[in-house]
């Protein structure tokens, strides 16, 4: 795995992304958090290695998450970049990220390039970079056995053929997940219950309806209880498929 990310980098080198030993240094400090390696790529465009660690550094102690820098403002932030290059621009810009990572994806950085490239300040070299190196930790800590190679702006992943310890290996994973939707589906249930049934104590409904409504809970709830075991039964199927 190391010499497949040691190939991934050379890429990156080759292709010439921004500020690429900046941000190597960066991704060792910051521990590949995605959202750190994207506003850090955002502040290295035509900024001196050192000026961009500097900055970054002090950036992220004051505003670590997408929620703080999201309400920071632009002065404050400025004299927190100054040492970047275009600081102004960049303290705009990496505050509407911040709000957009927070409106459009839950605070999560997007690992798609397509989606990256729509934000402020950030192309397809940046991108490339922000998914290399934001996301390395999460291939490596997969435990899938994929072997990623970057190419420019794409990320290729040759999934290998599941051998037959694999196999069993999922299988058994894919019903502890379905037996974990069986108890979550039954808790909701439970929960339901326990309303319906304070609301026929403080007399806000009768107790016919109090059993009807149990009773249409009960069906709903072995719906999906059937859904999900088809689904993991599915799964299992194509799983063992040689």
């Amino acid at each position: 795995m190391k010499k497949i990310l040691d190939g991934m980098k050379k890429t990156m080198v080759d292709v010439n992304p921004p500020r690429y030993t900046a941000l190597e240094g960066l991704h060792k400090v910051q521990t590949a958090r995605p959202f750190r390696i994207l506003i850090a790529t955002i502040l290295s465009a035509r900024t001196k290695d050192e000026n961009t660690t500097k900055a970054a550094d002090k950036l992220f102690k004051l505003y670590g998450t997408p929620q703080k820098l999201a309400k920071a403002k632009v002065r404050d932030v400025e004299k927190v970049i100054k040492s970047v290059g275009f600081y102004h621009v960049k303290s705009k810009r990496i505050i509407e990220v911040a709000n957009l990572l927070l409106s459009k994806y839950n605070g999560k950085v997007p690992a798609d390039i397509d989606k990256l490239v729509d934000m402020p300040g950030v192309g397809r070299k940046t991108a490339n970079c922000v998914l290399v190196y934001a996301f390395e930790k999460a291939i490596l800590n997969s435990n899938l056995g994929l072997s990623p190679v970057v190419n420019g702006t794409v990320i290729h992943i040759k999934i290998p053929p599941l051998t037959q310890e694999r196999r069993l290996e999922l299988t058994k994973i894919l019903k502890k997940e379905g037996e974990q939707a069986k108890i979550s589906l039954r808790n909701i249930r439970r929960n339901i219950n326990a309303d319906i049934s304070n609301l026929e104590k403080n007399k806000k409904i009768s107790k016919d309806f109090e059993r009807d409504y149990i009773i249409e809970i009960q069906d709903i709830t072995d719906k999906y209880i059937k859904q999900s075991e088809d689904i993991i039964d599915k799964k299992i199927n194509e799983i063992s498929e040689v």
